[in-house]
């Protein structure tokens, strides 16, 4: 098999020009109003509007989703169980949204995990349809990871049609029924993780229906540090959904059951798009906030918006975010940002210095990349000065470097639209996704750079183990390439190159676009550890 991998050199740097060039003047103004970047900067999907009267904001306290307490624990492991079920919650006030909640919540509970100890979480399918879960950061084994063909069968008994079943008749992957034990050895450093569902097909719209919850795992190293702790230390899970009058998600499947026919409908194959900013599933609410440094974890669990996140009013001095870690934990040094560039799949942790404003103050997080009601996403309000013994020390965290003059291959991904069948869809090296192939076959230990080359903006996972950003265009990492990461931002007609090493577990695990419309219509490649 003639392989698709080439060292970086076999290939000139692509830049926006020559993109356009490759295109044709016309063509590429064409394809790019078409994919939705003509309308909405910054991003490349399309708007869904709600039906539903929307609500004022900032009327709505935050909600803070409960923590997950083990149900037996032992020597080395804690033991969990996740009951997925449908509910129906409030999330407009006076009308009940229809959700898949992982123990009927959105966002399902949080987990806080110890680096080290070994975590078995039980997860019970009690929806209509299958599942698979996926700890996104998690550095976890092969049979644990979530492969999206990995399904967790429904208890009532669901089968897939014979044509949805990707073998012939014969379910691909390692099917459970009902039930799955999800094993996680925790051998991994502090970090802000989360968990989603990853049904092949059918990640999208799941997800939009509740599947998402946050995952953190905490060392002795950040506990040392000075940080912001207990209440003043909150997860953020920001997401965008459009409604129904009578308050469902509004989502374009063409299967709303999402029982047999993936996609959406075409005007929206580059990406959905809400009207409503969410966080902790609250349309933007109000957050209560002492005179204090508070730590957040920022998640963008969105399916395809991008944020470009700001305070304002701004503080008098210094800069409103002060990042500590990102995707894979703590970063070496602490950052200071005026604004946050998010995708979907990443995170930031930050310290909001709120002892900076006179108490009283107003402060609403907005979205630079938003327009109408996705220009806000929540408030704080500010109440008295309290002592407060936190800092943000000059030193985090050291993190051994990937020297990329030790890789022993570069290889090639060409993230861009393509044919999925007889429909438009989206590929990676010009293949859609197929479970049985494998396109790399990286060797445990080694260093290896890895290139990613997009058309459009395509956010980027590696399941496994994270990397480190090593350039961007040419050249050196963005503002927000900093430390370990497992997703990142690869923006219109252009080249990241990140340097990466698989550890410890042999297997097959997945590389694909974190734009879930864009996974689910095949933009997803297999690698599998050696």
């Amino acid at each position: 098999m003639t392989s698709p991998f080439r060292h970086a050199s076999a290939r000139p740097a692509l830049t926006r020009r020559g993109f356009l060039g490759l295109l044709g003047a016309a063509g590429a103004a064409t394809a790019l109003a078409s994919c939705g970047l003509g309308g909405l900067i910054g991003q490349t999907a399309e708007l869904l509007t709600s039906r539903a009267p929307l609500p004022k904001p900032f009327r709505v306290p935050l909600p803070i989703p409960p923590v997950k307490r083990p149900v037996r624990s032992d020597g080395t492991t804690d033991y969990y169980e996740i009951v997925q079920r449908p509910a129906e919650v409030e999330i407009l006030p006076g009308l009940k949204t229809p959700i898949f909640g992982y123990d009927g919540i959105f966002p399902g509970p949080t987990l806080v995990t110890r680096s080290g100890r070994r975590t078995v979480v039980r997860h019970r399918n009690e929806l209509p349809v299958p599942v698979v879960v996926h700890l996104h950061g998690g550095h976890t084994p092969a049979d644990s990871d979530g492969f999206a063909t990995d399904l967790v069968l429904p208890t009532s008994g669901w089968r897939p049609p014979r044509h949805m079943a990707h073998g012939g008749g014969a379910m691909l992957g390692d099917v459970s029924e009902g039930e799955r034990e999800y094993v996680y050895p925790m051998n991994q450093r502090a970090a802000t993780l989360w968990y989603h569902d990853h049904r092949m097909d059918f990640t999208g719209p799941q997800v939009y229906r509740g599947l998402a919850g946050m995952h953190l795992v905490r060392d002795d190293e950040e506990e040392a540090l000075p940080l912001p702790d207990g209440d003043r230390d909150i997860p953020l899970m920001i997401c965008d959904r459009a409604f129904e009058e009578d308050g469902a998600f509004r989502y374009p499947a063409l299967d709303r059951k999402l029982y047999d026919t993936p996609g959406v409908l075409p005007d929206y194959m580059e990406g959905v798009l809400g009207d409503v900013i969410l966080v902790n599933g609250a349309p933007w609410p109000v957050l209560e906030v002492e005179g204090a440094r508070y730590r957040f974890r920022i998640l963008n669990a969105s399916n395809a918006r991008r944020y470009r996140l700001a305070l304002r009013p701004g503080p008098s001095e210094g800069a409103a975010f002060v990042q500590i870690g990102g995707d894979g934990g703590l970063l070496e040094a602490p950052r200071e940002h005026d604004h946050l560039d998010i995708a979907p799949a990443e995170r930031f942790d930050v310290v909001v210095d709120f002892s900076a404003y006179k108490p009283g103050t107003e402060v609403t997080m907005v979205n630079l990349l938003g327009e109408d009601s996705t220009t806000r996403v929540m408030r704080f309000r500010v109440g008295r000065r309290v002592r407060d013994h936190s800092r943000v020390p000059a030193k985090l965290s050291t993190i051994e470097r990937l020297d990329p003059a030790k890789a022993v291959r570069t290889r090639e991904w060409w993230f861009r639209r393509g044919r999925t069948g007889s429909h438009k869809g989206w590929t990676i090296n010009d293949k859609t996704f197929d479970p049985r192939r494998m396109d790399a076959r990286p060797k445990l230990g080694d260093i290896e750079i890895w290139r990613f080359v997009t058309d459009l903006h395509h956010p980027v996972h590696v399941h496994l183990d994270p990397f480190q950003v090593i350039n961007r265009g040419g050249h050196a990492p963005g503002p927000f390439d900093a430390g370990w990461k497992d997703t990142v931002d690869v923006r219109p007609a252009e080249h990241v190159e990140v340097v990466v090493r698989f550890t410890d577990y042999r297997g097959p695990y997945m590389l694909h676009c974190h734009n879930l419309e864009h996974e689910d219509m095949a933009m997803m490649t297999n690698f599998e550890t050696v």
